[in-house]
This record gives C-alpha cells, structure tokens and sequence, in this order.
C-alpha cells in the first residue's frame, strides 16, 4: 500500500498526538514533530495499541528555531519526495490581562502560534506547489474569531492566523493546495493547563485586575465538566486528509457556531453586556 506523507507539528500530546494515530488509520505515513523527541512515549504507546506504530516516524522539530526547521527541511529533502498534507498544531496560550503581560510574552505567543505556522508552511509549501496538490490544516481556535478577556495573546495570535490562512488559500489554490481553518472550542486538552503561560502580575492579589483574573478562572472552571472530547477534533482531521471535508473554515465543539453566528449579527454593545454579566462584571 503506498501512503500519503503527513507531517503533524505538537505531536507530543493533544490534538497532534491523536491526529497523527488518526491520520495513520487513514492511510498515512505520518511524520509526528516536536520540540523533545523525549516525550513521544504517550504518542507510540497509543500508536502500538492502535496498530498504527510501524506509519509513524517521529522527529525533532521545533517551529520557533530556523536551525532547527533547515535540519527538518533538508531531512524531507533527501527522504521523501512527496509531502501531502501539513497540520501546524503546535501551539500554546498565553493569558493575563494586557497591561501586565509584558511584550516578551506577546512576542513569545506569535513565534509559536503565528511565526512558527509561517515557517514549517514555507519549508513544506515547495513540495506541494512541485507536485501541484496538497493540503494544509491550520489549527486556530474560537478565540480566532472571538476576543475573550484575559487571553489577548492568544487571541490575538489567532486572529492573525486566521488572515494569514485566508490569504494563503488564496495563493495556493491554483497550485492545487487547499488551506484549511480549524476552530476549536474548549476541549480536553492540557492548553489550558500546563500547555498554558499565565502572567504573574495578573495572579498577584495586588493587581487591580485580580479580581476580574479569579472570576475568568471560576468561569473556566466550571465548564471542566463540559470540555469536548479531543477526538472529534482528530476524527475532523482525518475527514479533511481523507477527502471527506473540504470546508475552508470549520467551527467544531459545544456552542462555537453558535457564539460565531452571534458575533456576526448582535450589536458589540449588546456582546459586550452579555459577556460581562456571564463574568458578573
């Protein structure tokens, strides 16, 4: 059986380590990425128990390092010939509120969530444009598409991959490379736990935003209980990989269409007073 190659950036854990066991049951070779090849162990295990271990490579990549991204880049050069889809997955979310999250921070959020999707698509995009097709998933979330007090490194990140995503498939599709915009909503995932880097000034209970920080928190909190399960968002994946869904922008999880919808026809005075009532503002 010759398999499709599939590149998964954040393979380690997540969305990335569940699409790369479901982009093996759907055919492909997968060429799992992350910055510490020494935490694949979860990813393999699961890999072996699905069946799937022998289609799954793993190798070190971290998309914030141009050396490290030639290396990857000259390693796809002398070992495949063929790249046929690219998830940038890798991410994480930088919270606190924006007088006190310091510039580094934000500059830190964009190297990853925006700079480092920048730079794995250039390294991969002269494979595909050379064989006229291919398929690029990039992994934004709601807050693409929805700013949510507190997390304005994250979101702010997000918006900027989301135009960057829709002038890409702009480009691309002449080439016969199709870019896709998956948008997530809370999941289970560890983004929000150790995958998350929260400033110190806005946990500090001197800081005049203290209190609005605890409220957030109590908020997400409290919706623990009704996270998605991650799977859907590999399920997804694969449906995209396999030709099954061909939706540029794709919304997935509880209340996320809904909340887009809104955003597009109330008022922003009306979404702000919802938002703040929800928070007891």
């Amino acid at each position: 059986m010759n398999r499709k190659t599939a590149i998964v950036t954040g393979a380690n854990s997540g969305f990335g380590l569940l699409s790369s066991i479901e982009l093996a049951e759907c055919g492909f070779q997968v060429l799992a990425t992350m910055r510490d090849i020494t935490k694949s162990g979860e990813l393999l295990a699961n890999a072996k128990e699905k069946g799937v271990h022998s289609f799954i490579t793993i190798l070190p990549l971290d998309v914030t390092s141009s050396g490290s991204i030639q290396k990857f880049k000259n390693e796809l050069a002398q070992g495949y010939t063929s790249i046929d889809l690219l998830l940038n997955n890798a991410g994480f979310a930088v919270g606190g509120f924006a007088e006190e999250v310091s510039l580094e921070d934000y500059r830190e959020q964009f190297e990853t969530n925006v700079f480092g999707v920048m730079a794995v698509t250039q390294a991969v995009l002269p494979f595909m444009r050379n064989q006229r097709k291919g398929k690029i998933i990039n992994m934004s979330s709601i807050s693409g598409r929805f700013g949510f007090p507190g997390l304005s490194p994250y979101v702010s990140s997000k918006h900027a991959l989301e135009g960057y995503s829709e002038s890409l498939r702009l480009e691309l599709k002449p080439f016969g490379i199709d870019v896709f915009l998956l948008e997530p909503g809370s999941y289970h995932t560890n983004i929000w736990t150790t995958g998350m880097k929260v400033s110190s000034k806005s946990r500090d209970k001197k800081s005049p935003y203290f209190p609005y920080m605890k409220k957030i928190e109590s908020e997400l909190e409290s919706g623990r209980a009704s996270l998605g399960d991650p799977a859907e968002i590999a399920s997804i994946i694969g449906a995209i990989g396999t030709g099954k869904i061909t939706t540029f922008r794709i919304p997935a999880g509880k209340g996320t269409r809904l909340t887009i919808m809104l955003k597009s026809i109330l008022p922003w005075g009306l979404i702000e007073k919802i938002v703040l009532r929800r928070l007891n503002i």
